[in-house]
């Protein structure tokens, strides 16, 4: 699917997206189902980062052990290497992006059963992770 194609706003809330997963969600509305939706949707997105590397070829991982030894938390981040060399093809992209938006959705289906908002949870992590900066270190 060409994104380009689509008049959905990139700003879209968390709020209209839960609304729409509420809409829409039927056959796997049990928080049973939902949680195994999200272990194997998680499998799917690895399993298309994988296809990419081993079947297409569009990126290649080049794992090494991480270098931890420098002085200061700046320079330490400043070396660590994701270990993808070369970027993604738009089919490769195209299937991440799938895998990627039903976990979104079935992510949404969990907060809507908790009766949580799912832009609070996003929102927490924001404020965590800008207030630690790099001391949060994840």
């Amino acid at each position: 699917m060409d994104t380009n194609n689509i008049s959905i706003k990139k700003d879209l809330s968390c709020k209209d997206f839960q609304g729409q997963v509420e809409e829409v969600l039927i056959r796997h509305k049990s928080i049973l189902d939902i949680i195994t939706k999200l272990d194997e949707y998680t499998s799917r997105i690895n399993r298309a980062v994988i296809k990419s590397v081993t079947s297409c070829g569009c990126i290649e991982i080049k794992a090494t052990k991480q270098d931890y030894s420098k002085d200061s938390l700046e320079e330490i981040k400043n070396n660590m290497k994701n270990h993808v060399e070369g970027k993604l093809c738009p089919s490769c992209e195209e299937i991440i992006q799938e895998e990627i938006g039903a976990y979104l959705f079935y992510l949404a289906a969990l907060c809507n059963a908790l009766d949580m908002d799912m832009s609070d949870a996003l929102l927490r992590e924001y404020s965590n992770i800008k207030a630690l900066g790099i001391f949060s270190l994840k």
